[in-house]
């Protein structure tokens, strides 16, 4: 891929996030998901590649863009795989909540997991716990890994999980096992993410979150050099029949490089709301403030990005050159 992209990608989360973040708080989460998909698109016509959806906004008939297999890109430059979240908490936006991102994920064609859209169990954590947790062991056994790790007492980790009702055991053995928890809403990619920086205080992730959400925080990841584990969670024969077509084993554990394959991808990410390792957007008197994340794993570079933008030049908030 062109080293170029990683920058141009960051215009598309830009976007998104600035049209979201007008509907901050105002109880329309539908509203700051079309806005932001609608932004994204758009500028995605900009952006010199020839690029497929595997995962974004729904099938054909259930979403009118960013849909699995539409195209995107001018229809020059490589041909990639892409994964988008126009927002990642669409809840979060609408309470005004913590951690709502928009966020994309590029790889080489051919090397995302096309993954349906169902529940994965996961377990993730950064670069200094990689090779030493199992979605298969138990979260105590994952916790006392964490911690010898990261040369920690086992009351100084943290481990984040979705306040779900679905996680009332994982919830209780962390707290029996002595570790702290933190609790989040929705936004399960930036829990996966934080995990490999020390600043957000998250040591691993645990808990049963969307599987296409996986995907993206293992490409996330891939970039860090932490580590997602995964396995699909059908609910029902219909959506178990349809792993079955796309030649997935639920039972099978998904590591990285069946979430992600080769050693080039590209992962953006722009705040919509104030989180803990991206600041939200601002808007102030005719600009708007915006904090990014953008990372390759072929290179291993990570830069976090700060944006002014001028609303006045840019109409509807869609950054167009």
């Amino acid at each position: 891929m062109e080293r170029s992209l990683s920058m141009e990608l960051v215009r598309v989360t830009e976007a998104a996030a600035v049209s979201a973040a007008r509907w901050m708080g105002r109880g329309l989460k539908n509203e700051a998901d079309d806005a932001a998909t609608e932004a994204m698109r758009t500028v995605f016509d900009t952006i010199p590649m020839q690029g497929v959806v595997v995962i974004g906004e729904g099938e054909m008939d259930e979403a009118p863009m960013l849909y699995i297999g539409e195209e995107l890109g001018t229809g020059q430059g490589p041909e990639v795989d892409v994964a988008v979240d126009p927002v990642e908490g669409t809840n979060i936006v609408a309470s005004g909540g913590w951690n709502a991102l928009a966020v994309i994920a590029i790889a080489d064609r051919g090397n995302l997991l096309n993954a349906p859209d169902m529940y994965m169990d996961k377990i993730a954590v950064g670069p200094e716990a990689v090779g030493k947790i199992s979605i298969d062991a138990t979260v105590t056994e994952n916790l006392h890994a964490v911690a010898k790790a990261k040369n920690k007492s086992i009351d100084e980790v943290v481990a984040t999980v979705l306040n779900r009702e679905r996680h009332a055991k994982i919830i209780e053995e962390i707290r029996a096992a002595g570790a702290r928890i933190k609790l989040i809403d929705d936004g399960d990619v930036a829990g996966a993410i934080n995990t490999a920086f020390d600043n957000t205080g998250v040591d691993i992730m645990f808990g049963i979150g969307g599987a296409p959400e996986g995907v993206i925080a293992a490409v996330g990841l891939k970039c860090l050099g932490g580590e997602i584990q995964g396995r699909l969670i059908p609910s029902n024969d219909e959506e178990r029949e349809r792993c079955e077509k796309m030649g997935i084993d639920v039972t099978k554990v998904l590591y990285m490089d069946d979430l992600v394959k080769g050693d080039d991808a590209i992962f953006a990410a722009t705040g919509v709301t104030d989180g803990e390792l991206l600041r939200g957007v601002q808007f102030k008197g005719g600009f708007s403030e915006t904090h990014s994340l953008v990372m390759r794993s072929k290179s291993g570079t990570i830069r976090f990005v700060e944006g002014r933008h001028s609303l006045k030049k840019k109409p509807n908030l869609v950054m167009q050159d």
